[in-house]
């Protein structure tokens, strides 16, 4: 016998109180380990014994990236239209309305520009929160408008990726963002720009046929789900199992997809060293070095004879 009975029947948890972080005391990971709420925050929401990484939002990582989490948010007020009349089993109009009411953000990325251990740094970060994150023709504007803020002042540039694909209520007009977003990048590489691209999970769909995957350098957190077509999808399709971990990051990096995978925690330190490389300067900056040791003295004559063969072969 059960030791409680539900007196209400056909309870339904609506679509805003699901939370992949909950309000609480406690977070479960899908692998059954329980951590605190506050120190699951502290750890770059990251789950230390298992390693898990819960899905967050543009303002984590904003806070991760931005030196004291300050920066100047770009082209915050281009909200999306409907230009097609959308409809399914609700108006795409209504869909974005309540989009908005329920994430409090505009559409699926934010853009913004600020310093990142002292460098200037542009980033768009995509909220997969906002309609799954699905890239519709604001998504791709407001992408394009930051390449261009960064080929204007020529800075580096870094996108972070977690989308559902194509906004399919926007139809051609999503799939052209593809397009136009690839090209705008092309420009950033002419000029010798460097842009990061960080896929997160998950990144599927057109994101990942796209500006995801042209990143001068391609880092991926880990166990990040990374395709074009979903494993259920090829799986219903080929009507076979798929290899364990297959189009997860780890399974990329090894077929040379990814150049990292790196945990969230590690992101920020490895993205400055990516970028002073690409930038030929050095990995550390005055101040990381470690104080030099005393150079030793020279003798005026070697301490061992330096010989060189000019016999040919």
């Amino acid at each position: 016998m059960a030791w409680f009975k539900r007196t209400d029947k056909g309870i339904q948890t609506p679509t805003e109180a699901k939370r992949d972080t909950p309000k609480g005391l406690w977070y479960k990971s899908p692998t059954g380990k329980i951590i605190e709420t506050e120190e699951l925050e502290r750890n770059f929401f990251v789950s230390p014994e298992d390693g898990y990484h819960v899905r967050i939002g543009s303002n984590e990582y904003f806070n991760l990236l931005f030196d004291d989490n300050k920066f100047k948010e770009l082209d915050k007020k281009v909200t999306s239209k409907d230009p097609l009349k959308f409809t399914d089993k609700k108006k795409y109009i209504d869909r974005l309305k309540a989009a908005q009411e329920k994430t409090k953000l505009n559409d699926a990325v934010r853009t913004a520009v600020g310093k990142s251990k002292g460098k200037d740094l542009v980033v768009a970060c995509m909220d997969f929160s906002f309609i799954g994150g699905s890239m519709g023709s604001v998504v791709g504007e407001k992408i394009a408008r930051a390449a261009d803020y960064s080929l204007k002042k020529k800075l580096p540039f870094m996108i972070i990726s977690k989308s559902g694909g194509a906004r399919m209520m926007e139809a051609g007009f999503s799939l052209m963002q593809m397009a136009k977003t690839s090209a705008k990048l092309a420009l950033l590489d002419k000029a010798g720009i460097p842009y990061i691209s960080l896929l997160t999970d998950p990144t599927t769909g057109g994101v990942t046929a796209s500006y995801a995957m042209l990143g001068d350098v391609q880092i991926a957190e880990p166990n990040a789900l990374i395709c074009f077509a979903g494993p259920r999808v090829i799986e219903q399709t080929i009507r076979e199992k798929l290899p364990e971990g297959f189009q997860r990051a780890e399974y990329l990096l090894d077929h040379g997809m990814l150049d990292r995978v790196t945990p969230r925690g590690k992101i920020r330190d490895e993205l400055i060293t990516i970028l002073r490389l690409l930038r030929g300067m050095p990995q550390a900056v005055k101040g990381d070095l470690p104080a030099p040791s005393a150079a030793p003295a020279l003798t005026s004559e070697p301490s061992a004879p330096v010989t060189a063969s000019t016999q040919k072969p």
